[in-house]
């Protein structure tokens, strides 16, 4: 599941939203399931959070990772959030998109930071592999010391 040489000492702690006015949460609540089923810690919100609740959520949990869920149009005030995470020091948690993201939207929330959108159809195996690659990489660009290199 993670990296071949680097494993995290502590599991990888996710927080998986909506933002928005969509409440709409089924996929979301499926995912933080294979997430925890996987060994990760999962925060789960319920829907319509503001972008401040989840900077501070995330902040206070200190999380590696940012699911957002987006089954209407809530994706697009995503890069909003990503510049209020970076405005909290909180650029170094990696964030993912999941729901019905329209192709052509899909560009900007990868330019503003966004690494990956999985749409419907996306595999259980794929979304928990990407979101511990994030995790490692969040814990790698913070300098935690809550990796372990393996010998």
């Amino acid at each position: 599941m993670l990296g071949e040489d680097v494993d995290l000492k502590h599991p990888a702690r996710v927080l998986v939203t909506k933002v928005g006015l969509d409440g709409h949460d089924r996929g979301s609540r499926i995912v933080a399931a294979y997430l925890r089923d996987a060994g990760m810690e999962v925060i789960y919100t319920p829907p319509w959070q503001t972008i401040e609740a989840v900077v501070k959520l995330a902040t206070e949990e200190d999380v590696d990772v940012i699911g957002v869920s987006s089954l209407a149009t809530d994706h697009l005030i995503v890069p909003a959030m990503m510049r209020a995470l970076k405005a909290g020091g909180l650029d170094h948690v990696g964030v993912i998109i999941g729901g019905i993201v329209p192709e052509d939207e899909e560009p900007a929330l990868l330019e503003a930071g966004v690494s990956r959108v999985f749409g419907p159809g996306s595999s259980r195996d794929d979304i928990v592999a990407h979101v511990s690659r994030l995790a490692e990489q969040a814990r790698r660009n913070r300098g935690d010391d809550l990796l372990e290199i393996a010998s």
